[in-house]
């Protein structure tokens, strides 16, 4: 809270601006002048000379139809340029945390570097004896569901100079051999939303996962879980998917990214 020291610098036009833009909310989306008015503490004259000064920035725009007056497209410009600097790690942290609660199942965020995937945040289940990645790890894309996820964002082009060659480096067993298995793979994963990885890259141990979307709909980083089976559970897969979609649809949306749905 200001002190009396700081409240006399305050400039009353921006004071005045944004008390109006925060009249606006979902149950108040559209209001003519006249609403607007009785939602703010300001004399008419000022509030008509604000509006218009909202108006002729951006940060207002009127629907000369109903004569009303929405948010314009400056004010989600400046929510987005904000959103899209947050960093995965730091919204997804308390999100996975969450996740793990719900689903008992160490819990994991990762993005993609080159040809590695990347863990840049984890939280271990109660009692796991899963051998746990940490924070920094790096395992080969191609080798891990998680890393196929990842993949699903590039385009052909792309996914050929990431793999100039035919054959895939490494021998890990349940890894694909070849380059275009791997791409094959991959639009399967794409078209179906998500990857189910039982025993892909660790024996004995099953990962579901999802993708997090960034403001622009590019595929930022993922959102996944161990489970501690070679095959994840048929009574538990439901639930299981739903606890990790749920938590990557919030970071999606945590970083600005508005799904067809919505």
């Amino acid at each position: 809270m200001a002190n009396q020291q700081e409240i006399k610098y305050l400039v009353p036009g921006l004071e005045r601006g944004l008390q109006l833009l925060l009249a606006f909310s979902e149950q108040h989306r559209e209001l003519t002048f006249a609403e607007l008015h009785r939602l703010v503490e300001m004399p008419k004259a000022t509030a008509y000379r604000v509006v218009q000064t909202l108006e002729y920035m951006g940060f207002l725009e009127r629907n000369p139809r109903t004569n009303t007056f929405s948010l314009g497209m400056n004010v989600l410009r400046l929510g987005f340029e904000y959103i899209a600097s947050l960093d995965v790690a730091q919204v997804g942290q308390p999100v996975i945390e969450q996740l793990r609660d719900s689903s008992q199942c160490s819990s994991h965020l990762a993005i993609r570097d080159g040809r590695d995937i990347i863990y840049i945040a984890r939280v271990s289940a109660a009692g796991s004896r899963i051998n746990q990645v940490s924070v920094g790890t790096r395992l080969p894309v191609h080798c891990t569901s998680l890393g196929r996820m990842l993949l699903t964002d590039i385009s052909r082009a792309e996914f050929e100079q990431l793999f100039p060659d035919e054959r895939l480096p490494g021998n890990t067993p349940g890894q694909p051999s070849d380059r275009e298995a791997l791409w094959q793979m991959v639009q399967q994963d794409k078209a179906r939303g998500y990857v189910i990885g039982e025993s892909f890259f660790r024996h004995g141990i099953s990962s579901i996962v999802y993708p997090i979307f960034n403001h622009s709909g590019r595929v930022a980083a993922v959102a996944s879980i161990m489970v501690p089976a070679e095959e994840v559970p048929e009574s538990d897969r439901a639930r299981l998917q739903n606890e990790v979609r749920m938590a990557a649809d919030k970071i999606s949306g945590f970083l600005g990214y508005l799904s067809q749905a919505s």
